[in-house]
């Protein structure tokens, strides 16, 4: 489960049939928690084991979510991303964060970026400043913002960071969804989510202040107060995250990026409040707790 999560849904109720019908959010909200505790465990187990494992976690999801948007960029508008060096730039991206770290990440994105260029002459000229464009915006939105979960969990205490950015925005997504059912009655966004209201946003805000104070205080060594700024910033960029992908697909005129995950969509509809969130995460994170 992301912040990107519909914050002013209501809990599914059968018809009169007894036939479950989704939330207001969209999705089947049983599937949606099971989908989310089983990523939840996966990530955990990979933290608490050899914390490294991480980092092929996360190599994988970015892997799938860019095959998810290149395949919605070019079903919906015909764009064509250069998969080939978008995938191994990508990877490239993602490997190169544990070992050096900010470095590593812009030498693969530059060179990723060159090779997009090249791979996309063989087609000619129609449509090739929309196909790199696209291309480098895929590498840099999905990989570029995705290595930096790897370099959050680079330092000793790198597990305890990398739990306090993804309990960030999952508790902006739970406050958000709880205080959307019970009070959600005035629209955030109505033309880009109509589903999200300030209600559960200010819910968001709550739990995600109380989650970054806690984990700040009690789980890296930091300060409260440094808690409740973290808390803040990641509901702001893990909704901001989900109403950009929101937007692009309203663009795309799709519902979601894919169908691998049940009660979700596809796995990069779950990344979106996570990829921006990453990059605040690793900012804020290492100016609080060197």
């Amino acid at each position: 489960m992301s912040a990107g999560g519909e914050q002013d849904a209501q809990a599914p109720s059968g018809d009169a049939d007894g036939v479950k019908k989704p939330s207001r959010a969209g999705r089947d909200l049983r599937s949606a928690i099971l989908v989310g505790v089983g990523l939840g465990a996966l990530v955990l187990g990979s933290l608490f084991t050899v914390r490294q494992v991480f980092i092929p976690v996360v190599a994988v999801a970015v892997a799938v979510s860019i095959v998810e948007l290149a395949r919605a960029l070019k079903a919906s508008a015909g764009i064509q991303v250069a998969l080939v060096p978008v995938l191994v730039g990508g990877q490239a991206v993602v490997w190169l964060a544990w070992p050096y770290e900010r470095g590593g990440v812009l030498g693969a994105f530059v060179i990723t970026m060159l090779a997009c260029l090249v791979w996309r002459l063989k087609d000619g000229a129609d449509g090739y400043l929309r196909d790199v464009t696209a291309s480098i915006f895929t590498v840099a939105y999905v990989a570029m913002f995705a290595a930096f979960a790897v370099m959050l969990v680079v330092p000793d205490d790198g597990a305890y960071r990398v739990i306090a950015f993804i309990g960030g925005v999952v508790l902006s997504d739970t406050g958000g969804y709880i205080a959307g059912v019970l009070f959600g009655k005035h629209p955030m966004a109505p033309t880009i989510s109509p589903k999200k209201s300030w209600e559960g946003f200010a819910g968001s805000v709550v739990a995600g202040m109380i989650g970054g104070a806690l984990s700040l205080s009690l789980l890296l060594d930091g300060q409260w107060w440094q808690g409740v700024l973290f808390g803040v910033a990641i509901v702001i960029t893990s909704t901001t995250g989900d109403l950009v992908e929101s937007l692009i697909k309203r663009d795309l005129g799709i519902k979601d990026m894919g169908t691998l995950l049940p009660g979700h969509g596809g796995l990069m509809d779950r990344m979106d409040s996570l990829l921006p969130s990453a990059v605040v995460s690793w900012l804020l994170l290492h100016l609080f707790v060197p």
